[in-house]
């Protein structure tokens, strides 16, 4: 599920399977029959804008079938909301932004995760979000920031939600931060895109490597399940 053409899914497309976008502000939601997984990706909008954005009922009402269903699934930011959402979980918006290169802390429990487990305790992980996905019920928690939840796992499930990018590419970056003051909160808080432009530069090969072992990881579980 892609909500904008410049948020698509990155390195995540490199991994050898056959995938199919759906973008729902343009096309209804497809039947799931033939499916095997579902990755859903970032977007400028919010989880909670459904007065504005006819689409996202529709897409949250598929999401909770994805997870009856117990199909294989991966949310990255947006997707990630929406998929804690169709969980149980409210999401809200963050105490505050996070937009660029944060901590983000691996708790405990990810060392033996399937999608998380092996990689280093704590990473510098791009991120781009001003709201948050509170741990849904039974859920996991693999991964947080000082901000907030990064990670999480639904429990007996091959389904997670990461809120920072492990998608995104340099050219995905320098598209964002080209547009960046269509982001209000990107303007408040001041970022500097040329800096973060740099920084983006000397830091996303090794954070492209981690994205595509995620990736792989979690087409290796949804095999499995």
């Amino acid at each position: 599920m892609v909500h904008q053409r410049d948020a698509g899914s990155g390195v995540f497309a490199e991994i050898d399977a056959r995938l199919e976008e759906w973008m729902p502000p343009e096309a209804p939601p497809p039947a799931l029959d033939g499916y095997d997984a579902v990755m859903v990706f970032g977007g400028a909008m919010n989880v909670d804008q459904e007065e504005r954005l006819d689409w996202l009922r529709p897409e949250k009402e598929l999401l909770r079938e994805v997870l009856d269903r117990r199909l294989p699934a991966l949310g990255v930011c947006l997707g990630s909301q929406l998929l804690a959402e169709a969980a149980g979980a409210e999401p809200r918006r963050a105490r505050e932004p996070e937009i660029g290169w944060h901590d983000v802390e691996l708790t405990p429990e990810a060392a033996a995760d399937p999608l998380l487990g092996g990689l280093p305790g704590r990473l510098e992980g791009f991120s781009w979000h001003s709201y948050e996905a509170p741990l849904p019920p039974g859920a996991v928690a693999l991964a947080r920031s000082p901000v907030c939840l990064q990670a999480f796992r639904l429990d007996g499930r091959a389904a997670w939600g990461l809120q920072f990018h492990a998608e995104v590419t340099e050219q995905i970056v320098g598209g964002w931060l080209s547009d960046y003051r269509s982001d209000p909160d990107a303007v408040r808080v001041g970022i500097d895109p040329d800096a973060l432009r740099a920084d983006t530069s000397r830091r996303i090969g090794a954070w492209n490597e981690i994205g595509r072992s995620i990736a792989r990881r979690f087409l290796a579980a949804a095999t499995r399940a």
